[in-house]
């Protein structure tokens, strides 16, 4: 995979051209906020992928996800392994007994090209998004630019078919109820997309938080008063259980306690076939970052294939309660630090980005059992020193689209966001993705479907 050749990033939008670019996205009704902090959050011009650089990446995030379930089979054989290793809290232990190994619906891959090949350096298997920013652009970009196509055009169908098939049976009509943050905004537009997916297939949509999840009479689950079969959850596991500090210095939250009624409820209607949650809540254990850790400290626990993937596609990884605070000091350049249950470049520290005294204060205030130390790689970089996270959507353990954020520091809220594109016949880059695909299969279903 050495010199492997990636995209190159697409042009920047001129400061005239972007608002008319800007006024095109706001009218699809999904993506009202094409600025952030006064600058644009998107780029118009794709990002233009071989079929097989599409299939290396399809590869490298769906052979990961695979490690990631062995994993799961891993701790349910062995239970012990899990409070030892990851330290679950009393709430995420109930979430996971009462799930696993079922874990998977829907997750996100990033992914980064280097002179070696591909690295996935982390998943984010609890509450993936970016959907709609990814649709959406990769459909505006397929209606400008001939002979490519859209990674993310069946996307939505793949999701509608993983709800259908996750339902339990009825004969009414499909209900599907979101719970997510009501009191945060940053996710309504993947939410507008999916309702937009799923009304069309005649589905009903409701939409609230867990607290205002209710019992059915038949040990069910309603939200607002309006019995559901399927709940999408985008509220994040840590959410529902204890909020825990990361820092020494930092302050307890307002709202520690778990949401132990609402989970409860939840649950209690999945163990009884009545309603189905995406994902499930056994995401608690595959969101933890402690799992990266587990791959390469605890091999030998891997079959052979797992193994080889665990090499070739995730950066070398450790817990940082076992290294001396004195190598992490001595050693900042080849470091980033990550918190358990960080996501979207919250709580990453990288070493090669800070100064000594940031990275000093970061070794030492860290709660050492909440981290973990990943070896620093270096992703391809255009000239301007930019590299791209392409991010994989993976529905069901196999690549379903891309959502590609630019940026050249860590990827956090501040990263710029383009369309990808595919050169070629979406034949051929499915061809090519079987041919080189992962060395496995998952053997089990990832999720319970309802009986």
């Amino acid at each position: 995979m050495a010199g492997m050749p990636v995209a190159l990033l697409p042009r920047m939008d001129t400061f005239d051209s972007y608002p008319a670019f800007a006024a095109r996205l706001k009218s699809t009704g999904l993506l009202s906020d094409p600025w952030l902090d006064g600058k644009p959050r998107f780029r118009r011009h794709p990002l233009v992928l071989s079929a097989s650089d599409l299939a290396a990446l399809y590869e490298a995030a769906e052979g990961v996800l695979a490690v990631l379930h062995e994993l799961a089979l891993i701790c349910t054989a062995e239970p012990q392994l899990v409070q030892r290793w990851f330290g679950l809290t009393r709430a995420q232990q109930i979430m996971w007994v009462a799930s696993a190994p079922a874990w998977h619906g829907i997750a996100r891959a990033d992914v980064f090209m280097t002179e070696n090949g591909p690295a996935v350096c982390e998943v984010n298997c609890d509450t993936p998004s970016g959907e709609a920013e990814a649709v959406e652009l990769g459909s505006l970009a397929t209606a400008e630019q001939s002979g490519c196509f859209d990674p993310c055009l069946d996307l939505g169908e793949r999701l509608c078919e993983l709800v259908e098939s996750m339902a339990p049976p009825t004969t009414e009509r499909l209900v599907v109820g979101f719970v997510y943050p009501t009191e945060f905004s940053e996710d309504l537009s993947m939410m507008a997309l999916y309702r937009r997916w799923f009304e069309k297939r005649g589905w009903r949509v409701v939409l609230g938080s867990p607290f205002n999840l209710r019992a059915t009479s038949n040990g069910g689950v309603a939200l607002f008063g309006s019995r559901c079969d399927v709940l999408l959850r985008h509220y994040k596991t840590d959410w529902w259980g204890e909020r825990l500090p990361v820092w020494r210095d930092e302050p307890a939250f307002s709202d520690p306690e778990p949401l132990l009624g609402p989970l409860g409820l939840v649950l209690g209607a999945v163990l009884r076939g009545r309603v189905a949650v995406v994902n499930p809540f056994g995401a608690v254990l595959a969101q933890n970052k402690l799992t990266f850790a587990f791959m390469w400290e605890e091999m030998n626990r891997f079959p052979v294939w797992a193994q080889q993937i665990i090499r070739r596609f995730v950066p070398r990884t450790l817990r940082m309660e076992g290294l001396a605070p004195e190598t992490l000091l001595s050693q900042r350049m080849g470091w980033v630090l990550k918190s358990d249950y960080g996501c979207e470049g919250a709580e990453v520290v990288v070493g090669a980005e800070v100064d000594d005294g940031l990275w000093a204060t970061a070794v030492r205030q860290a709660v050492p059992q909440r981290w973990i130390a990943q070896e620093r790689f270096c992703p391809c970089r255009d000239q301007d020193g930019e590299a791209v996270n392409y991010g994989v959507y993976l529905i069901e353990g196999k690549a379903a689209g891309l959502f590609s954020r630019i940026q050249t520091a860590a990827t956090d809220r501040r990263a710029v966001t383009a369309p990808v594109l595919v050169a070629g016949d979406p034949e051929e880059a499915c061809s090519a993705s079987e041919i080189i695909g992962p060395m496995c299969r998952f053997e089990v279903p990832l999720f319970a479907r309802c009986t």
